[in-house]
């Protein structure tokens, strides 16, 4: 045979050959290479969703547990927040400079008493722009002289200078506060608690007060920064010195300060009121009890947070029993997807993204509802509606990471099935 009659090798063709040139197999080509199995996003997605519309009512339960641990924990943080905001529009109108002065027990023990002229002196310190006080008074008040004399309602009669309201930024509800002429007549105002305990609704009504009876000229709404103030029946001063002898020496004093002075008013203020003794004056700031209180109050969030973690950790253990159960079920599914070309690590992403997408939506509904309950709460005790947008990021991710920690054991043993196990059983 010539040259030109020799056939040549279609893979030569275009200058590099491919002809097999191992010993005992001249002139054969390689086999083409075989290229891997891809799966794309869109096509896992719609599996997992596959999954879960196939058994809604399972799916609706497992994604319930995951809901009730977010809502909790995000409703739990959402009114703390909404508290904390709150307060701090309470200090924002209130001021945070207000400090009491009121005498404490001496070294053995026994009841001490202020000077009578503490507040003349507390004004005139540096730093200090406004000062009141009240007095207690050593009677009792009642509805009627009807009313039995123990029966007092734990309500303190107290005489009050007429800058009172204004140096502790307290409100009235109805009526007026005393003046220069009902100071010096048998006139009352109430607080609050006060008010209600003795049955009083409107002004111009009477109390029995130290065996005489007073007219009710105004009534408090509550008292933020002075709480005692709601349990009072206040008098003026001079009906307080010309009826029950009182002698001017105040209980508490209350002050409002420079901000940038606070801290040294409140240093000078017990030497100040009572040269002689001034471990005999306790100063405070009512603003840190508000503080304080809300510290407490952080303490009892912290505990109900963990409350929802378990309940979110339960959750989680119901998806992974939920998944289990799916990849027993669907082994004959499994099976015939591996028969049909599908990789163990497609069988394995199917149930792992179902296992998020059942967290998903446990978490996005869950975090629906926990808004929802934090707003109707914030809406019933009027304060602002304050949940950090970045709890919701935080709330969802934990539930994808729950998901993923759920699902990746039946994901795994999904894709360990064998195809011929799985189309036999």
């Amino acid at each position: 045979m010539s040259a030109e009659a020799m056939p040549v090798p279609r893979a030569a063709v275009g200058g590099t050959a491919a002809v097999d040139d191992r010993p005992g197999r001249p002139g054969r080509a390689a086999p083409p290479e075989r290229r891997r199995s891809r799966l794309r996003l869109s096509d896992v997605l719609h599996l997992g969703a596959s999954g879960l519309r196939a058994r809604p009512t399972r799916a609706i339960l497992s994604a319930l547990g995951i809901a009730i641990g977010i809502s909790a924990m995000i409703a739990v943080v959402g009114i703390s927040t909404s508290s904390q905001a709150k307060l701090n529009q309470q200090l924002s109108e209130l001021g945070t400079n207000l400090l009491t002065a009121e005498a404490n027990t001496g070294l053995m023990g026994e009841d001490t008493r202020l000077p009578a002229d503490t507040v003349p002196k507390v004004r005139l310190m540096q730093g200090v722009e406004s000062a009141s006080g009240t007095g207690n008074i050593p009677v009792n008040v009642y509805r009627s002289p009807l009313i039995d004399e123990s029966a007092t309602g734990g309500i303190s009669v107290l005489a009050a200078d007429l800058d009172l309201l204004k140096v502790t930024a307290t409100d009235l509800a109805e009526g007026t506060w005393l003046n220069e002429a009902t100071a010096q007549y048998p006139s009352v105002v109430l607080g609050a608690d006060a008010a209600a305990s003795l049955g009083v609704v409107s002004i111009g009504s009477q109390v029995w007060l130290g065996g005489q009876y007073f007219t009710v000229v105004g009534i408090l709404e509550p008292s933020v920064l002075a709480p005692e103030l709601d349990t009072a029946a206040l008098i003026g001063i001079p009906i307080a010195s010309s009826a029950f002898e009182y002698n001017g020496s105040p209980s508490v004093v209350y002050e409002r300060s420079d901000e940038s002075l606070i801290g040294q008013v409140r240093d000078l203020l017990p030497a100040t009121v009572n040269p002689q003794a001034p471990e005999e004056v306790a100063v405070s700031r009512p603003s840190d009890a508000l503080a304080a209180k809300y510290a407490a109050d952080q303490a009892f969030t912290g505990l109900l947070v963990g409350l929802g973690s378990v309940a979110l950790l339960v959750g989680g253990i119901g998806v992974a029993n939920t998944m289990i159960i799916s990849v027993l079920e669907r082994r004959r599914e499994i099976g015939l997807r591996r028969a049909l070309g599908a990789t163990r690590a497609h069988i394995r992403r199917q149930f792992l993204v179902e296992a998020l997408l059942l967290s998903a939506l446990g978490g996005i509904f869950g975090s629906v509802l926990g808004a929802g309950v934090t707003a109707m709460f914030a809406a019933m005790n009027g304060w602002p509606y304050s949940v950090p947008p970045v709890l919701f990021a935080v709330a969802v991710g934990s539930t994808l990471a729950i998901g993923a920690i759920a699902g990746l054991y039946p994901a795994v043993r999904a894709a360990r099935t064998p195809p011929t196990a799985a189309l036999s059983s």
